[in-house]
């Protein structure tokens, strides 16, 4: 039997999931074999196996932590919102379906044997599993129907440290708090405090500590600093969407930040280049003159389409695309630049609606969702991104659409939600419906493996300076995005300053012992080891 360490938090943001990266690496560091766990996961970020099912991103974070492969056991329950009260259900890597919030909640209890099951798979093959909770398990109004927190911990007989964020304020009363809405039997649980992310002078919190180990009768095993790693964040609450980009860069990225953006981990690896500066944005008048222009994945194309036509940023793309700026569409993203987005079993907006035009593409949503890893080679790349060709890349596809090339014409109904098709040429304006569409002919960018089945395809489009791809983590190799900013570079006659290039995996890696080390100093290790009944 695996030993157990189960990280909960005050709120959501608390850092639970750096916590658990940290942990997974540390252990492996010490010589262990270790695997996260989060039983149920809310996240737009997700993560295809090597054998084709669907996980939590986090999770799969932690396993690469781990040294270990990502398996879908080690997050049984993914909900991805569609709307603002309902998500698609995944369990144990494949769909079981949409549910509104109240549907869940009454159905969540019948997952138990779910998680279980999965739980005990990890249980037999290694020695440490690390486990996150989710929110707080202070929620008096879900406590009774808890899977997750505390009602998790009981399940598989897992000691609890608690983590609060000092970075907010009010930490003291976050931990004590949480404490005190606790039943007795959830406090015998709970063996150890930590105050995370921490800025300045530790002796300044003595008094507090003191105070908080009296208080709450619990120890304070550490005082996590905020640790300057780059490692990727829950989708909903990453700070990054706001940030400005980096000052006096040399190429600048702006990614559209739509409602329902998800894998936006597929930008990461130009966050970390300095030479470039990558900010997302959500209001047309913040969108500027970017060397490119990055619609990412969404988990409502037509919904997240609707909202740029409405609010303007179709057109500023639009008018973008114009001039000449690459424009770049990953899943969603991609599916946005055909002429046509067909709903025929409603599972967005319903219906049919017109696309942004700038690839001759048409999109139908069908019911089976793709789920693939897959390797490719960019094969007949158009434009500036030209130099792409004969580079080969690595990711994962995860959608419910097909997208093919069309003879261009397409017919469609309305956007869905009661705008009809002619209110929606109007939202549009004469300025954007009078682009000019992108130079050249569309061409099938790249040819692709699935790596699970050994199938071979096409994937994704290139017409002029406007690229689309349903690829995941297509950035990944340094090749790539190292000869994308060459590219940008060069469409500007500039010379580089420097190239600091690095494999985004090799990076990550850097990252994790960073995390590690920083963790190291400041938790106190020895003490965790024996809260988990290990010398």
């Amino acid at each position: 039997m695996a030993k157990t360490i189960m990280i909960q938090g005050t709120m959501s943001g608390a850092g639970k999931s750096f916590l658990c990266a940290g942990l997974c690496r540390i252990f492996r560091q010490d010589g262990y074999r270790v695997a996260p766990f989060k039983s149920q996961n809310m996240a737009l970020n997700s993560f295809i196996t090597r054998d084709g099912l669907e996980m939590g991103r986090a999770q799969a974070v932690q396993a690469e932590a781990a040294g270990i492969e990502p398996a879908a056991e080690m997050n049984p329950v993914l909900l991805k919102p569609v709307n603002d009260t309902g998500s698609q259900v995944i369990v144990n890597g494949e769909v079981l379906g949409n549910m509104s919030a109240r549907e869940y909640f009454a159905y969540k209890k019948k997952l138990v044997p779910d998680i279980l099951w999965a739980f005990k798979k990890l249980d037999k093959a290694y020695d440490i599993i690390v486990i996150e909770g989710a929110g707080s398990p202070a929620e008096i109004n879900l406590k009774a129907e808890d899977i997750v927190n505390m009602g998790l911990a009981e399940l598989v007989d897992a000691p609890v440290l608690l983590a609060g964020d000092i970075d907010r304020g009010g930490v003291f009363a976050q931990l004590l708090g949480t404490l005190m809405l606790l039943e007795e039997k959830e406090r015998t649980r709970v063996k150890g405090l930590v105050i995370n992310k921490f800025r300045g002078d530790k002796t300044i919190l003595d008094t507090g500590i003191r105070m908080l180990e009296e208080r709450g009768r619990i120890p304070v095993v550490g005082v996590a600093p905020f640790l300057s790693v780059e490692i990727e964040e829950e989708d909903s609450l990453t700070e990054r969407f706001f940030g400005k980009g980096r000052d006096r860069a040399q190429i600048e990225i702006a990614v559209i930040l739509t409602p329902r953006i998800s894998n936006y981990t597929d930008v990461m690896p130009f966050e970390n280049r300095k030479e470039v500066s990558l900010r997302y944005v959500r209001r047309a008048p913040d969108l500027g003159n970017p060397d490119m222009i990055i619609l990412p994945g969404t988990k409502n194309t037509m919904g997240d389409l609707l909202w740029m036509r409405q609010n303007g940023l179709e057109a500023a793309v639009l008018k973008a695309a114009g001039k000449g700026t690459v424009i770049f569409g990953i899943c969603g993203g991609y599916q946005m630049l055909g002429e046509a987005l067909h709903d025929p079993l409603n599972l967005e907006a319903g219906g049919s609606m017109r696309g942004m035009g700038l690839l001759a593409a048409k999109t139908v949503f069908a019911g089976q969702k793709v789920r693939t890893r897959v390797a490719g080679t960019f094969t007949k790349v158009q434009g500036v991104l030209g130099k792409l060709q004969g580079i080969s890349f690595e990711g994962y596809e995860i959608h419910m659409g097909e997208t093919k090339v069309s003879g261009g014409g397409l017919e469609y109904d309305s956007p869905g939600r009661g705008v009809s098709a002619a209110e929606d040429e109007k939202k549009v304006g004469d300025a954007a419906a009078g682009m000019p569409k992108p130079a050249g002919t569309v061409t099938e960018m790249s040819e692709i493996t699935d790596t699970v089945t050994g199938k071979k395809s096409c994937d994704g489009m290139s017409a002029g300076n406007v690229y689309g791809t349903y690829v995941h983590g297509i950035f990944d190799k340094d090749e790539v995005a190292s000869g994308i900013i060459r590219s940008l570079a060069e469409k500007k006659g500039l010379q580089l300053n420097q190239e600091d290039g690095m494999d985004f995996r090799q990076f990550k890696e850097t990252q994790y012992d960073l995390l590690a080390a920083g963790l190291r100093e400041h938790l106190d290790i020895p003490a965790i080891y024996r809260i988990m009944g290990m010398p």
